[in-house]
């Protein structure tokens, strides 16, 4: 992938704005469909930041591509099967949004965000050390930080506005929201996709640690997969040649952004501070080796 020049904000001229979330500005094509660009922008500790990191946009586009084109026989996805011919785009508008813009079925997104988590590290390494359990599942006693868990633990949280936190909740809290009904098949469909993902991943180097996915519905009721599948803005990859039980793990995500973040003096709200640039060129080397190695060929192969 080669570099190109950067995207932190988008404004099609043709199309209405349906949407600006922390990464994703989101357009109306029409009734059934519409646009999701990823720009280049990385949120920490839900603060958008203000530099861009160059090629993030494409690396999370093509690795959820990936993700759709091999999980459809788990469960159906957004996409709408075209690309962006016919839409009306400027010459410019068209160029910018090249590998970063997807066309998707309109669909109602769930109020939730479903976790899987797969090793004990960030939040819920903090809710064992206080409770002995994750969001109210108990676990055994005496378990390590980064350690494997005994079965992938599906762990809802709320989904929260841009500068806000989302809540974990119980399973229990989530079919209070959505029925008891949808949230076992979002519980379901959530943990085959994590299964599938980590085993191809472990394959290729990477240990999936815990992932968020989000679902939708439509117009017949259907659950479906939506937004981004399985990236580093959306799960803790650890390379797996360097995984120690009782370490936090080096990472191919934005957690390298959260670590030097937390050497500063910052109080955590916006607006959030520049990145130096050595910070912003291993960011993007990482997001394009996540790609390379998860779009790869198994190691050994």
């Amino acid at each position: 992938m080669e570099p190109r020049s950067t995207v932190h904000t988008t404004e099609l001229r043709h199309l209405r704005r349906l949407h600006t979330g922390k990464v994703r500005d989101i357009y109306e094509i029409d009734a059934a469909t519409m646009l999701i660009v990823t720009t280049d922008r990385l949120s920490a500790f839900d603060v958008v930041l203000p530099d861009p990191i160059p090629d993030k946009g494409r690396v999370l586009t093509e690795i959820s591509d990936f993700w759709f084109a091999r999980t459809s026989h788990i469960i159906p996805n957004q996409l709408a099967g075209r690309g962006l011919e016919g839409l009306p785009l400027e010459p410019g508008e068209r160029e910018l949004l090249e590998g970063r813009a997807t066309v998707v079925r309109r669909l109602k997104a769930l109020p939730l965000e479903a976790v899987v988590r797969g090793y004990l590290i960030g939040s819920g390494w903090k809710d064992y050390q206080r409770t002995g359990a994750v969001c109210g599942i108990a676990l055994p006693v005496g378990l390590q930080l980064a350690e494997r868990l005994p079965e992938p633990l599906f762990t809802p949280a709320t989904k929260a506005a841009v500068g806000e936190h989302d809540e974990n909740i119980s399973f229990d809290e989530a079919a209070g929201i959505i029925g008891a009904d949808l949230a076992s098949q979002v519980r379901d469909a959530a943990q085959a996709l994590y299964r599938y993902a980590a085993a191809h991943a472990l394959q290729r180097g990477i240990i999936i640690a815990d992932t968020k996915f989000e679902f939708g519905l439509d117009d017949s009721g259907r659950l479906t997969l939506i937004d981004e599948v399985v990236t580093p803005d959306s799960s803790r990859f650890w390379p797996a040649d360097t995984y120690r039980v009782g370490i936090s793990p080096p990472s191919f995500d934005k957690q390298f952004v959260r670590d030097y973040l937390e050497t500063l003096d910052w109080n955590k709200k916006a607006p959030g501070p520049h990145l130096p640039a050595e910070i912003i060129a291993r960011t993007s080397d990482k997001y394009r080796e996540a790609l390379a190695r998860i779009t790869g060929p198994a190691q050994g192969a």
